[in-house]
Formats: structure tokens, C-alpha cells, sequence
């Protein structure tokens, strides 16, 4: 009777971390896509990359977590949002500007999604480093705490 009410306390932790796991994704595509028209932003919404990695291992556990998310597709993803991001910031200079400067502010109409040139796409690959950089070290810190034989006695 014991192990039963274990297993379906597990089923229900499952299916509720399930339910909110695609809601908060969209969520932090909505604060990184509109970055530069509110409070918010790539690191803002990277940030948040933790409560993904958090619900994943709550719901299916530290070994399905690391499946989905494994650190070799993290580092070969952060490695090219910094290129992305250097390739950016060069097209000012490239421009005869500076470097980091919008070079591509006169695409768009002030209000749109796409209104800020490269602006944007700077937010977004900042987005994405901090999504593979904070999404690494939070399945390290899983992994610490996994190593750590936890009783689940109630």
C-alpha cells in the first residue's frame, strides 16, 4: 500500500511538472523575443532556462534530464550563439561604424517584433548563451546533488 501511494504521488509529480513545462518555455521565448520592447531580455529569459532543467528532473529524474539535455548539444550550442553574437557586433564595423553598433535600425516599424535592427538578434543570441550556459550548470548541480544517496522515506 506504501509503494502505491509512492508511485502515483511520482505519477502525479510527473504529469504536473509535464503540464507546466511547455508553458514555461513559451514564456521564455516570449521574454527573449521581446527583450527589446520591455523589461526583459536574452539574460532574463536564460535565466530562467533553470526552472526548465528544475521540472525536467522533478518530473522524469537526473538520467532522462541529462537525455534531453546533454551537455555536449549545451556546449556546441553556446559555442555558436557566442560566434553568432561576435558576427553581430563585427557588422558595425564592417558598416564603418562601431563595434556592437545597430547598423540595421532602419528595418521595421517602432512597436513591431522585428523593430530594432540587430538589436534583436543580439538579444536573441544572448539568449541563447545564457539558455546553454545557466542550463549547464544547473544539470551539474543536479548531478552533484544525484551523486548524494537521498532516502525518499515519508
Amino acid at each position: 500500500m506504501k509503494n502505491e501511494n509512492i508511485r502515483i504521488k511520482r505519477v502525479i509529480q510527473r504529469c504536473g511538472c509535464d503540464t507546466i513545462l511547455p508553458l514555461t518555455m513559451v514564456y521564455i521565448l516570449y521574454i527573449i523575443l521581446h527583450g527589446h520592447l520591455s523589461p526583459g531580455g536574452g539574460f532574463q529569459g536564460g535565466v530562467l532556462m533553470t526552472a526548465v532543467v528544475i521540472l525536467m528532473y522533478l518530473g522524469h529524474g537526473y538520467a532522462r534530464t541529462t537525455r534531453a539535455l546533454s551537455f555536449g548539444l549545451l556546449h556546441e550550442a553556446e559555442g555558436f550563439a557566442s560566434a553568432m553574437y561576435v558576427i553581430l557586433a563585427m557588422l558595425g564595423v564592417a558598416a564603418g561604424a562601431q563595434f556592437c553598433q545597430n547598423v540595421l535600425y532602419t528595418v521595421g516599424q517602432p512597436g513591431d517584433l522585428y523593430s530594432s535592427g540587430t538589436i534583436f538578434w543580439m538579444n536573441v543570441t544572448v539568449g541563447i548563451k545564457v539558455i546553454t550556459g545557466i542550463g549547464s550548470i544547473a544539470l551539474l548541480m543536479l548531478g552533484v546533488l544525484n551523486s548524494i544517496d537521498v532516502d525518499y522515506k515519508e
